[in-house]
């Protein structure tokens, strides 16, 4: 049954309604971190998550899978079993409970946040309407910026695939990553 992916737009970033502007002390005090979910439960926690107050988010991507009949079109997280949430980590056990969240995570017993850059740069991608799809891990490479268009401010890795240029984000904690074709002109490297 093995399916084929085509890069897509992304169709929920988990983000309208939900964003926090710094009103309460919970948002001003905590940080952002991943929350490992059970299988195919990011949905249902990012709404569990945001029912009870917390800013969440679970980006996700329409990608075409063949089937044995036909070709369908499907929304598939961009970070499978994780959802990324905002809350005060010494206050988690609301977080724990809800539905479908197995763990914060982190080293033993100890959350580790996700680097703020990151969460921007992926809620930036994830909100431009441009097209998404996950990328291998990456450590070593040229860090950019960029300067202009629908991305500006997004900071990640500058790699160019098949005559395309691409910015990749990733986010360390997770080994995860994600792309998004980009004009080469708005780069900006960082030193």
């Amino acid at each position: 049954m093995g399916g084929w992916n085509e890069t897509c737009l992304v169709d929920n970033v988990g983000l309208v309604g939900s964003l926090h502007l710094g009103c309460d002390s919970e948002v001003r005090t905590g940080r952002w971190y991943a929350l490992y979910v059970r299988s195919r439960h990011e949905k249902v926690v990012e709404t569990g998550l945001k029912s009870k107050g917390y800013s969440a988010f679970s980006p996700f991507y329409r990608t075409k899978r063949k089937r044995v009949d036909r070709v369908a079109e499907v929304d598939v997280p961009l970070f499978p079993g994780y959802v990324f949430c905002h809350f005060d980590s010494g206050k988690r056990l609301p977080i724990l409970t809800t539905p479908g969240i197995v763990r914060v995570v982190g080293a033993g017993n100890r959350p580790e946040p996700v680097e703020d850059h990151e969460i921007a740069s992926i809620r930036t991608i994830a909100l431009s309407g441009r097209p998404v799809q996950p990328w291998p891990f990456l450590r070593a490479g040229q860090r950019i910026r960029l300067q202009a268009g629908p991305l500006v401010g997004a900071e990640g890795i500058f790699l160019c695939v098949k005559n395309e240029y691409h910015l990749v984000v990733s986010v360390t904690l997770l080994q995860r990553a994600v792309a998004v074709v980009i004009e080469r002109e708005y780069v900006a490297p960082l030193f």
